[in-house]
C-alpha cells in the first residue's frame, strides 16, 4: 500500500470523525477546523473522488431534499481498506515523529 498524500489522509480523517454525518460540505467544515486554513469545496471534492477510485471510501446518496431542489446529499463512509490505510499512516507519522522530543518551532501569527 502506498503512502496517501497528507490531503487524503486529512480527508479521511474527517469522514471518520464525522461519521454518518460525512458529506461534502461537512467534510470542508471539519478539514477547515482541524487545519484553521479556508478550504475550497473542490480541495476537497477532488481528493473525494481520488479515495473513491483507491476503493477508501464509499457514498450512500440520503433522501432527496425540498430545499436542495429536490437532490440528494451524498455521504461518505470509510471502506476496510480505507481504514486500514488510515491505520497505516498512523503508524508512519508516530515512527517519522519517534524520538522529536523538542521541535524548535515559531507559530505564525
Amino acid at each position: 500500500m502506498k503512502i496517501l498524500p497528507r490531503v487524503e489522509e486529512i480527508i479521511l480523517l474527517s469522514i471518520w470523525r464525522l461519521g454518518d454525518r460525512a458529506y461534502g460540505m461537512a467534510i470542508r467544515k471539519e478539514v477547515m477546523r482541524v487545519t484553521g486554513e479556508k478550504w475550497l469545496l473542490g480541495a476537497i471534492y477532488g481528493p473525494l473522488g481520488r479515495l473513491y477510485r483507491k476503493g477508501f471510501v464509499t457514498t450512500i446518496k440520503g433522501d432527496p431534499m425540498p430545499k436542495r431542489g429536490g437532490r440528494a446529499k451524498v455521504y461518505y463512509k470509510l471502506t476496510q481498506e480505507g481504514i486500514k490505510a488510515l491505520a497505516r499512516m498512523k503508524e508512519i507519522n508516530a515512527t517519522i515523529w519517534k524520538d522529536v522530543s523538542k521541535l524548535d518551532y515559531v507559530k505564525p501569527s
